[in-house]
């Protein structure tokens, strides 16, 4: 878990993704013939198996929803707007990291006390269009004097832990650091083991602001076959789920989403991920969602399209501080990808796209 563990401390909002690229290079870099990059900034190494197979793309995503300072009041404080997407609700009184050019500040989300709250601010979420960010400053010059300026990145701080059930791992940025931890993996594993095609793991830029790497990537690799890697939403937690339906949960194993709102998958490579799965005994959960998705949006619609499924791991408490996932979950989807991958040869390539 230290890959994971330097991947989700490394600081990295949309359109900010360095720290977070400088680590998928380094791990890459051991087990690769080459190293990719588009003109974005996504990464991506490149594995060599059987050259004549079909090139096997492995997406997960670098960024993780931050903040953007967006002005400096004459008192010192910052304003800020979201990059991705932020529940209110989850904000006040949260630590914050602001990364100028030359160094970085802690601040803090600022929040009334309830002795200053008026009846009718009780019962409502303080809008994050009226939030500010505390750093200690005394007005704008001090600020100014710092380096802190407009279009500075923001993002969340919480430590790495290992919960007491030496399972569960608690994090900030699991979104989507699982999906980059489980590329390099894939690529470590396979580095040391046959498959049928040439694998390009990696990952992309601004996806929580609208799968943007994900639409240049594909220009780089020119893949037949991706698999997008990210994480799921655990309903696993009070107040999550109000049907009698099975959901997504912890130590159940990874996910394979049949619908989000971004993509229907190729249904033969997704029963191919599930008889991969059944036949392995690796435990797998499905995934259907109306809300969000993934880069697989953009890059099935690469070209002629390309045969595209998604596998992730449920996190408790996405798109806050701090997220919850079970390591086994993450071993087993790794697990899972790299089974599938040594089943995607020319002969699995032409039945996934072969109509007539």
């Amino acid at each position: 878990m230290d890959v994971l563990k330097d991947l989700t401390q490394a600081q990295s909002a949309s359109g900010y993704e360095n720290e977070v690229r400088r680590i998928m290079h380094r791990e890459l870099d051991q087990v690769c013939s080459e190293i990719l990059y588009d003109h974005t900034g996504s990464i991506f190494g490149k594995t060599e198996g059987n050259s004549s197979g079909p090139r096997v793309m492995l997406a997960g995503h670098m960024d993780e929803v931050g903040f953007m300072v967006t002005g400096i009041n004459q008192d010192g404080f910052l304003r800020f707007t979201p990059l991705g997407g932020w529940w209110d609700q989850v904000l006040l009184a949260q630590r914050v990291t602001v990364i100028t050019e030359k160094r970085k500040f802690t601040g803090v989300i600022g929040s009334k006390p309830p002795h200053l709250l008026k009846p009718e601010e009780r019962n409502k979420v303080f809008p994050i269009r009226e939030m500010y960010i505390d750093i200690g400053a005394h007005n704008k010059e001090q600020v100014e004097k710092w380096g802190i300026r407009v279009g500075d990145p923001v993002v969340p701080i919480c430590p790495f832990e290992i919960m007491p059930d030496h399972d569960t791992v608690l994090a900030k940025a699991l979104d989507n650091r699982i999906g980059c931890y489980m590329a390099v993996e894939a690529a470590k594993q396979l580095n040391t083991s046959h498959h049928p095609n040439t694998v390009f793991a990696g990952a992309n830029v601004q996806e929580e602001v609208g799968l943007r790497g994900a639409q240049t990537s594909p220009y780089a690799v020119n893949p037949d076959i991706a698999i997008v890697l990210d994480v799921g939403v655990a309903q696993d937690t009070p107040g999550t789920s109000s049907d009698d339906v099975e959901h997504p949960a912890l130590q159940k194993g990874p996910v394979v989403t049949f619908l989000d709102a971004s993509m229907i998958p190729n249904h033969r490579f997704r029963d191919l991920v599930i008889d991969t799965a059944e036949k392995n005994n690796i435990p797998h959960q499905i995934e259907v969602i109306t809300g969000g998705g993934t880069d697989a949006g953009k890059i099935h619609m690469y070209k002629e399209g390309v045969p595209t499924i998604v596998i992730g791991v449920p996190i408790r408490y996405m798109h806050s501080h701090v997220s919850l996932a079970s390591k086994q979950d993450i071993e087993n989807g790794v697990k899972l990808l790299v089974e599938v991958i040594k089943r995607l040869d020319s002969d699995a390539y032409e039945s996934l796209i072969n109509y007539q």
